[in-house]
């Protein structure tokens, strides 16, 4: 029963959000010169599994927060994965970014936002309507799950439309596991 209610549910959320942000989320991806990708809690999580496909598919991606992420400069594209796009620490990475020229993009279920008002773009997954209280699926379940799904199809829309094979994303995929 609950899991024929949280795809009911993911799927509504899918087919209110704008059919066309895979093009156009794949536009900004390829016109990047880097991607940077950045989220909190398990809306960070969502945004792992983005970029470890999306260097799968052959772009420079880092993950904000890890060691090793070098300096966002001007040219540069951050995505920032935020139900509420009012997370204080995304506001200083996005102000940051901002500083420095760098593009961004806010994944949210808000289509207004203090981090919407500094991204160029505002991707909204479904409609703030369609996240009230839901029992049994608490504290962003929604959100999180239905952005995941929408970035894994966006990732099948860039695959599809490069012709990019699993070999190839097999290639790249980390082998010192």
């Amino acid at each position: 029963m609950h899991q024929k209610l949280i795809i009911d549910k993911i799927s509504s959320i899918l087919e209110a959000t704008d059919s066309s942000y895979d093009g156009k989320l794949t536009q900004l991806l390829d016109n990047a010169k880097r991607i940077y990708i950045a989220g909190a809690g398990r809306s960070k999580l969502v945004g792992n599994f983005f970029a470890m496909r999306l260097v799968h598919s052959g772009y420079d991606v880092s993950v904000v927060g890890e060691i090793v992420t070098p300096s966002i400069k001007n040219g540069d594209l951050l995505i920032i994965i935020s139900g509420s796009g009012e997370t204080e620490q995304l506001i200083a990475f996005t102000k940051s970014a901002k500083k420095v020229g760098a593009s961004i993009i806010l994944i949210s279920a808000k289509s207004s936002s203090t981090i919407g008002d500094m991204a160029e773009a505002v991707f909204t997954i479904g409609s703030a309507e369609q996240y009230g209280k839901l029992l049994g699926m608490p504290m962003g379940t929604m959100f999180e799950l239905s952005t995941l799904v929408f970035l894994e199809a966006t990732v099948s829309h860039i695959i599809h439309d490069k012709g990019i094979t699993e070999e190839v994303m097999r290639e790249r995929h980390a082998n010192l596991e």
